[in-house]
């Protein structure tokens, strides 16, 4: 069962339908909205600032999400994929991006809705992310445009597909324990 752990008079929340693997860590004042995902090795720490994890959202294995004390939030909208190992620091995400593995935002900055951030990128403090863009490097820097509706249409392909994966997991938890009923 995945760790979940009040500080400092926070408990996290959580919303319906949620997917927590069982070595998943998630610690204070986190509220984590309907249809998420969170996979192995996830650290959510709401220990000195709030997290904030929208509607369809996963979080896949490895990442981190954190804040600065009493000077960073992290916001995650709806419809956001973080890639493997990632790290968000106090950013805010907006709906529909896609941070890519191994990506790190860093506090203050904003990822624009519907953008992409590349894989191993580093989005550096106080970066406006342009929505509907891609932004790659280190430190990331503007790419190019996306069509809207293509990135869209991606990234609520992953999103759908990460639910999806999420039911084989609670399915099999399903079947173990009414097996060992």
């Amino acid at each position: 069962m995945a760790l979940i752990k009040s500080v400092r008079g926070f408990t996290p929340k959580m919303g319906e339908n949620i997917y927590l693997a069982e070595n998943a860590t998630v610690i204070g004042d986190v509220i984590i909205g309907n249809d998420c995902s969170i996979w192995f090795n996830t650290v959510l720490r709401g220990d000195v600032n709030s997290i904030r994890i929208g509607n369809r959202v996963n979080v896949q294995d490895g990442t981190v999400i954190h804040t600065l004390y009493q000077k960073s939030v992290s916001i995650i909208g709806d419809d956001v994929s973080i890639g493997h190992n990632a790290i968000i620091h106090g950013a805010k995400i907006e709906n529909g991006a896609l941070i890519g593995m191994g990506a790190i935002v860093l506090d203050h900055a904003v990822v624009g809705e519907g953008a992409i951030i590349a894989a191993g990128s580093v989005v550096l403090s106080g970066t406006q992310v342009e929505p509907g863009s891609i932004y790659a490097g280190v430190p990331a820097k503007f790419v190019k445009k996306v069509d809207p509706a293509q990135a869209k249409e991606m990234n609520q392909k992953i999103a759908s597909n990460y639910l999806m994966y999420s039911g084989w997991f609670k399915d099999e938890e399903d079947s173990l324990s009414s097996a060992s009923e």
